[in-house]
């Protein structure tokens, strides 16, 4: 894996690549053809133009935890479990944060939502799946823009639990 200093295509850096530039992590930036057409989810989506497994591509889900947002990272081959995901934080009701909520927050647009470098860090709770593997893939910060990095990193630098909470 290259180790890129915040630099995204085009020169661009994301707040998720200058995050992980700023820690001196090792990252690879890959980008594909966004398809505003596609009729699959964003990360399956992703998965596809890189080529990917999708077991190692995670989705950022933002979430209400007994009213406090909580991010929840999970493979793009599963879902959220709620139940689960509230456990992990020492919750007891979560629910699905609207859009709106999810885009303030963390200062992405839906489709591009990074745990890293969102406006204020939130309580993360990441899948322990993200340990079977040597790299993940998320978004860096916009449709179309992944990171890859060690699980590991991303765990560390969101200063995440990580516990089952996908199914």
């Amino acid at each position: 894996m290259t180790k890129k200093r915040g630099a995204a295509p085009g020169g661009a850096a994301t707040p998720a690549t200058r995050v992980l530039a700023a820690a001196g992590v090792a990252f690879t930036v890959r980008p594909y053809e966004h398809d505003p057409r596609s009729q699959q989810s964003y990360g399956l989506e992703a998965a596809t133009a890189l080529g990917v497994d999708p077991a190692r591509v995670f989705k950022t889900l933002l979430t209400r935890v007994d009213g406090d947002l909580t991010v929840g990272v999970v493979p793009v081959t599963g879902q959220l479990d709620l139940k689960a995901l509230a456990r992990a934080v020492g919750g007891s009701r979560a629910e699905m944060a609207p859009v709106a909520d999810a885009e303030r927050a963390t200062g992405y647009v839906v489709g591009g939502i990074s745990p890293l470098g969102q406006r204020r860090q939130l309580p993360t709770v990441v899948d322990a799946a993200a340990a079977e593997h040597a790299t993940i893939l998320v978004s860096a910060g916009r449709r179309g823009l992944d990171l890859e990095l060690a699980p590991e990193d991303l765990v560390r630098l969101c200063a995440a639990v990580v516990a089952p909470v996908s199914r």
